[in-house]
């Protein structure tokens, strides 16, 4: 994104994360990409006093202990945590996901491609996004 703030990737597949990770380095994306792989670890390094907040969450929805779903309403109760911008990115097509995903405040919901040259033109579109962005993500949290 067009400052150097965290992107948090908030994903259980450890094939999907390392696609996200290899998508950055190909892209020339200088911004630091964590990794953890449920909502609860997510909740817990968000509400660290000492991290910084991310700009933007990369969002799965289908994870083991804590859905992505689970996640976005226990984040978006969180006045400190609520306009930190999330766009959910899943293999999910259900309308139901896309509906509740929005009802609850994403930015943006994209389905995972399974071609890399369809997977990082995605990945260059959400950095393309948040740089065209009249208002930056990091306006946002003040």
């Amino acid at each position: 994104m067009h400052n150097n703030k965290p992107v948090l990737l908030v994903e259980d597949d450890t094939v999907d994360a390392m696609t996200v990770r290899r998508a950055f380095k190909d892209l020339g994306i200088n911004n630091p990409l964590h990794h953890v792989t449920n909502g609860e670890i997510a909740l817990i390094r968000l509400r660290d006093l000492k991290a910084e907040h991310p700009c933007l969450i990369l969002l799965d929805l289908n994870m083991s202990r804590m859905s992505g779903t689970e996640f976005l309403v226990a984040l978006k109760k969180d006045p400190s945590l609520r306009k930190i911008p999330v766009v959910v990115f899943t293999t999910s097509d259900e309308e139901r996901d896309r509906r509740n995903s929005f009802n609850l405040g994403v930015a943006g919901y994209i389905l995972k491609p399974v071609d890399y040259s369809h997977f990082i033109e995605v990945i260059r579109t959400i950095y393309t996004y948040w740089n065209l962005s009249k208002i930056a993500p990091t306006e946002l949290l003040k």
